[in-house]
């Protein structure tokens, strides 16, 4: 059933951005648990706070991904063997230094921020709008997460020159 008027062959192009990005959230959230997990030192309590509030803030948006998938009358990739396979995001390896984590995480960022603009493209060539309201803002979300982690490594980075 095509309740949506939408051109099944273009949603299904959008489908399959959507199952990447999908992938793309599993390992970055993942990601943050690691990070969650294992961070300590001086920054401690801001990151750890910090890293929660990410991954809580990616699970949402995970739902949100296949829920949106499923709207438009498909399966969204369900188990970790097809993230794994699908996502253009690596598993991070468990980092002893907190300014490695976040450079980690803003490397996770611009993947995800490629991988949310292929979607809003392919979504407007099939006429999608409510994928393209669904990831817009999200990309409006995550863009500005990346300035503030990017401003917290640069005042890090500048705080070790001067030692």
């Amino acid at each position: 059933m095509n309740y949506l008027g939408l051109n099944s062959e273009k949603v299904g192009v959008t489908v399959a951005e959507l199952n990447t990005l999908l992938a793309n959230y599993h390992i970055y959230y993942q990601n943050l648990r690691n990070f969650h997990w294992n961070v300590e030192g001086e920054n401690f309590f801001d990151l750890h706070e910090k890293f929660e509030e990410l991954y809580d803030d990616a699970l949402i948006k995970i739902d949100e991904i296949a829920e949106r998938v499923l709207t438009l009358r498909h399966r969204p990739i369900s188990r970790f063997s097809d993230y794994i396979a699908e996502a253009e995001i690596d598993e991070s390896p468990v980092f002893k230094e907190d300014s490695k984590m976040v450079a980690a995480i803003l490397s996770n960022h611009r993947a995800i921020i490629k991988s949310m603009r292929r979607v809003i493209d392919v979504a407007g060539k099939a006429e999608d709008e409510g994928t393209i309201d669904l990831i817009g803002s999200a990309l409006e979300n995550i863009e500005k997460k990346s300035w503030m982690l990017d401003a917290w490594l640069a005042k890090k980075e500048e705080a070790s020159l001067v030692q």
